[in-house]
């Protein structure tokens, strides 16, 4: 074991150490960031370094930025929705408005819990001589079942315990990814060896596949519906911390993946971080199938939860969670028998962008009823618009 693997394992242990400390884990604010955290770094940091680094190259961390920008844009017009309803209701428009984003948010939850568990049976199974598609799919199946039946039995409750358990393993082993790229991007710099690959795509192609990746920084609108456990200040503070900490992760990734490899070592299938990562540090392929076990786990158990609670509201109760998580789970078992990973993520930005396209919508409807600038009214315009095109033209990776 060379003395980077050493450093990686030890940022991981001090990253680990710290979030069990009882003055950030029991924190409010820190268990309020917990839920979008777990859905935004869900599995962005897995497939979004390779993808972006074989379509965009030396463009990479461009690409990253404007795609988190757009997050933030959407982040900010739901954030104003959020404290705008705590302060008066929607009117009726807002009211008709905000039921249409609540069920098209159902349908993306049930195809983003099938993107996370496709990708967490991928990563389950890529090490071991079983690595086949059959036996991933038969992975997904198993940890469907599993959620389900915790979250039938136990509840919300269960579900974000094992959340924030699972959140801060990734985030440790992210810390130690980082500290590896960080070493071995400084390496490449010391030798002048820095690469600069041309960008595969360019153009309308190279924004529509921007759009189709929307899905992979999607997670932060959670927040919206957990009024039952924290007040809207605390719920819009969460959010803007959840998407400054996963944007700054992201920076930081993109810029270290961007310039240490050459073309032909970049792949573009689920599991190509391991492969790549095997180039920098050992232990590091070992790790990252760690961080996509945790990763994908949390990131379905958020948006379980969040989907449980959202069917019992749209239906005043009639449907109950634990009915919401069946059929979630019927639903992504389908999915995953039927559709591979890039066609569900595909599917689920295209959902997500619809949610988005509507909350911007709405954000415009209460700026106007709370008599806030034109401005303000147009920025959210705007935001609607892009989330319209990304729910149009995003494409999945090829």
């Amino acid at each position: 074991m060379g003395l980077e693997d050493f450093a990686i394992l030890a940022a991981s242990l001090a990253v680990a150490g710290l979030l069990v400390w009882p003055r950030i884990s029991n924190a409010p604010l820190w268990r309020a960031t917990i839920t979008p955290l777990a859905s935004i770094i869900g599995s962005g940091f897995l497939v979004l370094g390779p993808i972006l680094s074989q379509s965009y190259g030396q463009w990479t961390p461009v690409a990253m930025a404007l795609l988190c920008a757009l997050a933030y844009a959407i982040g900010s017009a739901i954030r104003f929705n959020i404290a705008a309803l705590d302060h008066g209701d929607h009117g009726r428009t807002g009211a008709m408005m905000e039921q249409a984003a609540s069920w098209v948010l159902a349908f993306a939850y049930v195809v983003s819990v099938a993107y996370y568990l496709n990708l967490l049976g991928s990563f389950a199974v890529s090490l071991t001589p079983w690595d086949t598609d059959i036996a991933a799919r038969g992975v997904t199946s198993a940890v469907f079942v599993v959620i389900l039946v915790v979250g039938w039995t136990k509840g919300f409750a269960a579900l974000e315990r094992m959340e924030e358990l699972s959140v801060g393993l990734k985030l440790a082993i992210i810390a130690g990814l980082l500290v590896g790229l960080g070493w071995f991007f400084a390496q490449k710099v010391g030798a002048g060896a820095l690469i600069f690959n041309p960008a595969q795509r360019t153009g309308l192609g190279a924004a529509t596949l921007l759009f189709g990746l929307v899905v992979t920084v999607q997670g932060f609108e959670t927040s919206r519906y957990l009024g039952r456990n924290y007040d809207a200040a605390l719920r819009v503070r969460s959010m803007r911390l959840a998407q400054w900490l996963s944007t700054g992760i992201y920076m930081v990734y993109a810029v270290l993946m961007a310039y240490v490899f050459e073309a032909d070592q970049i792949e573009t299938s689920e599991t190509a971080i391991i492969g790549m990562m095997a180039f920098v540090a050992p232990v590091l392929p070992f790790m990252l199938v760690g961080a996509a076990l945790a990763a994908q786990f949390s990131a379905a158990v958020a948006d379980t939860s969040g989907s449980g609670g959202l069917i019992a509201e749209l239906t005043k109760g009639r449907v109950s969670q634990r009915t919401g998580y069946a059929v979630l789970v019927l639903c992504g078992l389908a999915l995953t028998w039927t559709l591979d990973v890039f066609e569900i993520i595909s599917w689920a930005s295209r959902a997500f962008a619809g949610y988005y396209m509507i909350q911007g919508f709405i954000a415009v409807v209460l700026a106007r009823r709370h008599g806030r600038p034109t401005a303000v009214m147009a920025y959210f315009a705007l935001v609607a618009a892009l989330a319209a095109l990304a729910m149009v033209f995003g494409q999945a990776v090829e």
